[in-house]
């Protein structure tokens, strides 16, 4: 028995934005004043800070539904976004959502995306507070909006580092690169020989760490437990290098980091092994593994070491030093080597 199909051309954009209104119930009654039914969200929250963060995901750029499912997609872009929040020290509270959709996309085919997102406000008590679907005529766009509140007076921010702090990150980093070539490897394989069974070994991890990553939401939760602030903190969104050297150049300070403190998943390595690709460059410059980098003061270090069992995955990597000996990393031979962001245009971070 064939699926059902249904055209977006027979419901049409209010009544794609009406069937969601009746799916998405709220997380946050005494926060969210209006919702999906205004407008314009309104939300409140006494004696806080505001942060809000976004993200855009564009298909052909930042992913590909030849073997993206849709599922995953929307629970991707939603930690993608809120994890920008957590960066700040604080934890999201609502997301907002606009889509571009293509002429080729069914009802269905979004049902599976607003799925994801419905999972991942779920797990991560979200209001989604605002949905604006468009037509597109270059297939499908994602642009989701966090929102959170600080109760703090001064939320973490990239730009407390001092010199002598520590440098941490959590997780591990590469993964999420690798699995993107494990899926690339398979999709030349399918346009070269139709084989309709990819082979994707024991790489399970690297494949969830690409398709569905989860938010660091637990580090707020081990740093409150161990009365543990952070002098600064960003995201890893594309790699390790980039995201430490906006760190040191918002902060005006450097960094030592050290090649064989840099946390790899030995499932990282091997397949990097089996690709014939260098798995410190996945990390350095790989991304999307939606961690975070943190500095620390040596005071609250001796917390970290004291409490290793409440700290979990989190590793120290390097330390601060003065803007003027540079961003450096320091390979296991001993050299000492400039870091260098490679993004997807100019290169405005070599130094």
């Amino acid at each position: 028995m064939s699926k059902t199909i249904t055209p977006l051309s027979e419901v049409g954009l209010f009544g794609l934005m009406e069937r969601y209104e009746k799916t998405f119930s709220s997380h946050r009654r005494s926060m969210t004043i209006k919702g999906l039914e205004n407008d314009a969200a309104i939300i409140s929250q006494e004696n806080a800070s505001l942060i809000t963060g976004q993200n855009i995901l564009l298909e052909g750029i930042h992913f590909d539904l030849t073997y993206f499912p849709l599922k995953h997609l929307g629970y991707k872009s939603v930690v993608s976004a809120i994890s920008e929040i957590i960066a700040t020290g604080s934890r999201p509270s609502h997301i907002s959502l606009a889509l571009g959709l293509s002429g080729k996309m069914s009802l269905e085919a979004v049902d599976q995306f607003m799925e994801g997102v419905k999972t991942a406000c779920d797990k991560y008590n979200l209001d989604l507070i605002g949905f604006k679907p468009s037509s597109s005529l270059t297939g499908m766009t994602i642009s989701v909006t966090a929102y959170g509140f600080s109760k703090s007076s001064k939320p973490i921010s990239r730009s407390g580092a001092k010199e002598t702090d520590l440098l941490c990150v959590t997780g591990d980093l590469g993964s999420a690169f690798m699995g993107l070539q494990l899926l690339e490897r398979e999709k030349k394989v399918l346009k070269e020989t139709g084989e309709a069974m990819p082979d994707f070994g024991s790489y399970d991890y690297l494949l969830e760490r690409q398709i569905k990553p989860e938010a660091r939401i637990e580090l707020l939760e081990q740093l409150e437990a161990t009365s543990i602030r952070p002098t600064s903190m960003c995201l890893i969104r594309e790699g390790l290098a980039p995201s430490l050297i906006r760190l040191c150049k918002s902060s005006k300070v450097g960094c030592i980091i050290f090649e064989n403190k840099i946390p790899i998943d030995h499932t990282t390595s091997t397949l990097c092994d089996e690709m014939e690709f260098n798995p410190l460059v996945a990390a350095l410059n790989g991304g999307e593994d939606y961690e975070l980098l943190f500095t620390l003061s040596l005071d609250d270090y001796q917390k970290v070491e004291d409490a290793k069992d409440k700290l979990n995955n989190v590793f120290l990597i390097g330390h601060i030093w003065p803007e003027s000996k540079g961003y450096i990393l320091e390979t296991n031979a001993g050299q000492e080597i400039p870091l260098k962001a490679r993004g997807w245009g100019k290169e405005d971070y070599d130094q």
